[in-house]
C-alpha cells in the first residue's frame, strides 16, 4: 500500500496554490490521476519518486517510510523502488536501445533482465539501433522497458502516450497493462484522455487546484447519471449526421465505431472530438458527455 500526505506550494498560471493531498493506494491497483494543468498531478508523482522536495508530509510504501517531514527521514530517489516514465521519454540519444534499457539496471551483472525486457516489449530487431533513430512509439517502449528493468514495486507514468497517434496509443495501452499485471505493480498514471482512463484504470482520482475533488471507479466518476447499465464503453465522437427525425452519432471506441441514434435535444451538447460514454438505459444506448 502507498500512503502519501503531500503538502507543497504549486506555481500555476493562476498563481501559487497549495497542494494538500492525503491518499492511500492499494497494492496492485492501476490508479489514474485526472485534472486540469496545474492541479498537482505531476508534482504528486515527483513527490512519491523523491524528485520534488517537501518541507512537511509523509510517504510510506508498505512498511517502509520513504519520507517523513517530522523526523527528517528522506530516502533518496535511487533507493526508492520506483520506475518512472515521462512524456518526453528522456532517453540517451547516443546509446542503443539495449544500452538505454541496461542503464536502468541496479546491478550490471543481471543482464538477463535486459534480454527479458527486449523480448517483452518486442524490441529485438531494434536493440542495436540508436534511440534517436526510433519512432515515438518505439521510444516509449524503450522508456517503459528501462523503467521496469529494475523491478520496481511502483510504476509512475506521466502522460506517457499523449504524443502518439491513436493506433500506437491503443497498442501501448496493452503493453502497459501487460507489464502492470505481469510484474504485479502498483501503477499511477497521469492522463487527460478519458477513454484511456476508463479502459485501463481500476480507480481514478480527480484533482482540482491541489485537492482531491472526486475518487472512484472511472465509470461512476465520469458518468453524468445513474444508469441501468448492462454495458458501458467510452470513446470519441467522429461525426454527427442528421437522419430523418433523429441524428446518427458515430463514436470511435478503441478500434471499433459505434453508431448511436440521438434526438435533436441530445446532440445540442455533443460535437466531433468530444469524449463520451455509451451506456444502456432501459436497454437503449445513451450517450453521456464525460467532461
Amino acid at each position: 500500500m502507498i500512503r502519501c500526505k503531500a503538502y507543497k506550494m504549486l506555481d500555476t498560471s493562476a498563481g501559487r496554490l497549495p497542494l494538500e493531498i492525503d491518499i492511500e493506494i492499494q497494492t496492485g491497483r492501476l490508479v489514474a490521476l485526472y485534472g486540469d494543468s496545474g492541479a498537482g498531478k505531476t508534482t504528486l508523482l515527483r513527490i512519491i519518486a523523491g524528485l520534488t522536495p517537501m518541507k512537511k508530509g509523509f510517504v510510506q510504501v508498505g512498511e517502509q517510510v520513504w519520507y517523513d517531514g517530522e523526523s527528517g527521514r528522506n530516502l533518496p530517489p535511487q533507493k526508492r523502488s520506483v520506475g518512472m516514465v515521462f512524456q518526453d521519454f528522456a532517453l540517451f540519444p547516443h546509446l542503443t536501445v539495449k544500452q538505454n534499457i541496461a542503464f536502468g539496471l541496479p546491478d550490471t551483472r543481471e543482464k538477463n533482465r535486459v534480454e527479458e525486457m527486449i523480448e517483452l516489449m518486442d524490441l529485438g530487431q531494434l536493440q542495436n539501433n540508436k534511440s534517436n533513430k526510433l519512432s515515438g512509439g518505439q521510444k516509449q517502449r524503450v522508456a517503459l522497458a528501462r523503467a521496469i528493468v529494475r523491478r520496481p514495486s511502483i510504476l509512475l507514468l506521466d502522460e506517457p502516450l499523449s504524443a502518439l497517434d491513436e493506433e500506437m496509443r491503443f497498442r501501448l495501452q496493452d503493453h502497459i497493462l501487460k507489464i502492470h499485471r505481469s510484474y504485479h505493480l502498483t501503477t499511477i498514471l497521469v492522463s487527460h484522455y478519458l477513454p484511456e482512463i476508463c479502459s485501463m484504470a481500476d480507480e481514478v482520482i480527480c484533482l482540482e487546484k491541489g485537492k482531491i475533488r472526486k475518487r472512484g471507479n472511472p465509470s461512476d466518476v465520469f458518468a453524468a447519471q445513474k444508469l441501468s447499465s448492462g454495458f458501458m464503453v467510452s470513446g470519441e465522437i467522429l461525426d454527427i449526421v442528421p437522419a430523418d427525425v433523429v441524428f446518427t452519432v458515430s463514436i470511435l471506441c478503441g478500434s471499433s465505431i459505434f453508431k448511436v441514434a440521438a434526438t435533436a435535444d441530445e446532440v445540442k451538447t455533443l460535437r466531433p472530438g468530444r469524449q463520451v460514454m455509451i451506456a444502456s438505459k432501459a436497454f437503449n444506448p445513451v450517450i453521456i458527455p464525460m467532461d
